[in-house]
């Protein structure tokens, strides 16, 4: 086994616990820094994502096999045994390597006082497997939600905002399915921008998306650096999303757009390939200075120019009149769990309301910048109704000459298939993805019209 590959998982998984770091960006630089390639760089990824998916579940067989509360354990070292427990419980390395590389980690990180208790830790995890763990912590559960946050590794208040959101669907008995995709690695999807770059002949389409493939497999930076920046990664549903806007009514020359919240850039980046086809101008905006940059390079690939200025969007937005502005809001990433699977532990239910009142500054905004039959487009990568439905609700409330459009319609008319999208119980025009039914982040798209 890799010791760099390990080193590379407990470097990132520390600095995720200790400096709020994303794993997603890190991750990359960190392998690369390495120089792992091949099975080295696949194992440093599996020990990293698999740990922090699971890390709920390992912290409940840690108390366990520890006698005392993980809170109790040096931090450093309750991070190497979260990362061998993952490799006893959840990987095909042997036993007794899981146990002395963690050790031999231990050992080298806080010192040899503490290998002698991660050492006995590990031992006691060993004499179980998962799901024997997980049967004996559910005897022990206050409540079926617990079972289900111990079984799939998801907060009690994750997995009751996940079932509202699916139940204003009608499909509340989706939701262990919705919990076991939250922990499946997605694969790689990619984005020809439209009008710029062709999808690869020896790629697969996405089932959706009329502009997502995924390659036959390997590292896809090399395609999207040949192609200068016109392919890129990006999630199907992000694509989707984009498109709704863009195509939800023809694009009249001279038409003028704003991307709010811009950063990472990849909505932009196809908000500004279809603002070139269609004539449209295109502007962006991202308050993070060092998350403009990464708007900047994302949109570099398209031969036109498109501002990105650095401002709170609540006064960004009035700084010009719109047809069409996307406002894919600041939000808790719950619909990104398969991708930033630390979102789940880093988030709080008090986090919400902030959020969304937020939420609810930013769309107000919006629609007070559009022109009179200009749409905007709300975007979350949250199924919470309170970042979703709820601020749709209060802007349509306070705002007079709003109406909802079909957003539902919209995505479908720009999917190449079918695409499963239930009604809401609110009566709302919002669409509703999900990973564990249409392969995607939990996207939700609501579209407003000003009369």
């Amino acid at each position: 086994m890799s010791g760099s590959a390990r080193w590379v998982a407990f470097d990132t998984v520390r600095a995720v616990h200790t400096s709020d770091a994303y794993a997603n960006l890190l991750l990359p630089r960190e392998i690369a820094k390495a120089g792992l390639s091949g099975p080295d760089a696949g194992l440093a990824t599996e020990l990293t994502y698999g740990t922090l998916r699971r890390e709920g579940t390992y912290d409940a067989i840690l108390a366990r096999a520890a006698q005392r509360p993980v809170d109790a354990i040096d931090p450093a070292v309750r991070d190497a045994l979260l990362i061998g427990t993952h490799q006893l419980l959840a990987t095909r390395v042997p036993p007794h390597a899981a146990v002395n590389e963690t050790v031999r980690q231990v050992r080298q990180a806080v010192g040899k006082s503490a290998s002698g208790f991660a050492n006995a830790v590990l031992r006691r995890v060993s004499e179980r497997d998962l799901e024997s763990w997980i049967s004996l912590l559910e005897a022990d559960a206050r409540s079926d939600d617990e079972r289900l946050g111990l079984r799939h590794s998801h907060p009690v208040w994750v997995i009751r905002a996940l079932r509202r959101g699916l139940a204003a669907e009608g499909r509340a008995d989706e939701l262990e399915a919705l919990l076991a995709a939250d922990n499946a690695a997605p694969s790689v999807t990619m984005t020809a921008l439209p009008g710029l770059a062709d999808i690869p002949v020896d790629a697969t389409r996405t089932p959706l998306s009329p502009i997502g493939f995924r390659l036959a497999g390997g590292d896809p930076g090399p395609v999207v650096t040949a192609a200068g920046g016109r392919i890129r990664v990006q999630d199907e549903g992000s694509q989707l999303a984009a498109l709704a806007l863009t195509r939800v009514m023809p694009v009249r020359a001279g038409e003028r757009w704003l991307d709010l919240c811009a950063a990472p850039g990849g909505k932009t980046a196809v908000l500004a390939a279809e603002a070139l086809a269609g004539g449209a101008v295109l502007e962006a905006n991202e308050l993070s200075p060092a998350r403009a940059s990464l708007v900047r390079d994302s949109v570099a690939g398209v031969p036109m120019e498109v501002p990105v200025s650095e401002e709170d969007g609540r006064v960004r937005a009035g700084r010009g009149r719109y047809d069409r502005i996307l406002v894919d809001a600041p939000c808790t990433g719950l619909g990104a769990l398969r991708r930033r699977p630390e979102a789940r532990w880093r988030k709080q239910p008090a986090d919400v309301p902030e959020l969304s009142s937020l939420q609810v500054e930013l769309l107000s905004a919006a629609v007070d910048a559009l022109t009179p039959g200009g749409v905007v487009a709300y975007v979350t990568c949250s199924p919470h109704l309170a970042e979703t439905a709820g601020v749709v609700a209060e802007v349509l409330r306070t705002r007079d000459g709003l109406e909802e459009l079909d957003a539902r319609a919209a995505v479908s008319a720009v999917a190449t298939a079918s695409v499963d999208l239930p009604a809401q119980a609110d009566g709302s025009g919002r669409a509703q993805l999900w990973p564990h039914r249409h392969g995607t982040d939990a996207m939700s798209i609501s579209l407003l019209r000003r009369r």
